[in-house]
């Protein structure tokens, strides 16, 4: 026999409603994992391009990883008696264990590059100027100046001093010292050179200012740099090594804006090596080339180099 409750629109009602809140209750904790879950791996995955980034390359060459990949994450090892809020917090702990160590080895690494810098800064030794060849001299300035290098040329590379450790206190000094941050990478290496020369740091500016020349040959300051570099050896009483830079510049562009200037200064170069006959043919040459320059900006240098030799 029908049981009459079961046909009544009341009793659908209620048994409907019952099915349903049922049906809810027991899809809402697998809804909440779910979303849980998805978090709890977005994060992982975070964390493992941390560590990939602390330890590139995953070989330990550098650093001995404290996190490998190999390492099975706790997650996996939750036992199947936990909640799913237990599973949770257990993987949380996990990366914030992981977080940590890598923070702790980002310093470590960080501490370690700045003792390397330093320790590097302190070894680095200033360029030298290529060697001076002397030559024999000759009697006209229609030589062009070519046997004033015994036959160097503008291919000329410079050859490096042996390293020489600067004391702490200057180091100190040089690093007081900033370096320009502009869109001009080529301008900020030539006028940091020029504030090493400025500061009276001739062989930081050495080396500073070989650099420019090398690595940007073609920047509208290399006229500058060139014979800038020719003057801080100069200024730092070696005219010898000096004489080449001057040359070179003088060489490589005669209508420069430094051309002249290093002229004049390879003219002061020989007369402070004694070198009459070749000053003569520098002082000769600037004359001939540069007569407005000579009357002009560059008149007093001219004359006081004049004076200074007897020219036939």
């Amino acid at each position: 026999m029908t049981n009459r409750f079961t046909t009544t629109p009341f009793v659908r009602a209620i048994f409907g409603g019952l099915t349903v809140a049922a049906m809810t209750a027991t899809s809402l904790p697998a809804a909440a994992q779910s979303v849980d879950e998805s978090r709890i791996r977005k994060i992982e995955a975070e964390v493992r391009a941390l560590q990939r980034s602390v330890f590139p390359g995953g070989t330990g060459r550098f650093f001995e990883p404290e996190i490998s990949g190999a390492t099975t994450s706790p997650v996996t090892t939750v036992p199947n008696s936990t909640t799913a809020v237990t599973d949770i917090l257990a993987r949380l702990d996990a990366l914030e264990t992981q977080l940590q160590r890598l923070t702790s080895q980002t310093e470590q690494n960080t501490n370690s590059i700045g003792l390397l810098s330093t320790r590097v800064a302190a070894l680095e030794a200033p360029a030298a100027a290529p060697p001076f060849s002397p030559a024999p001299a000759t009697s006209t300035p229609a030589a062009n100046l070519g046997a004033m290098t015994g036959g160097v040329s503008n291919a000329v590379q410079p050859v490096r001093a042996a390293p020489a450790g600067p004391t702490a206190a200057r180091l100190a000094a040089v690093q007081e010292i900033t370096k320009p941050q502009t869109d001009d990478a080529g301008d900020d290496e030539y006028s940091y050179g020029f504030r090493l020369w400025d500061a009276g740091f001739y062989p930081e500016a050495q080396q500073q200012l070989t650099l420019f020349v090398e690595k940007y040959p073609s920047h509208s300051r290399v006229t500058y740099g060139r014979n800038l570099l020719g003057r801080a050896y100069m200024d730092d009483g070696k005219p010898k090594e000096a004489a080449p830079w001057f040359l070179r510049n003088y060489q490589a562009d005669k209508q420069a804006a430094r051309a002249a200037d290093s002229l004049l200064y390879l003219a002061e170069s020989m007369i402070a090596q004694k070198d009459t006959s070749r000053a003569c043919i520098a002082l000769a040459e600037f004359g001939d080339t540069y007569p407005a320059l000579a009357s002009g900006r560059l008149a007093d240098q001219y004359q006081s180099n004049l004076r200074k030799v007897s020219c036939n």
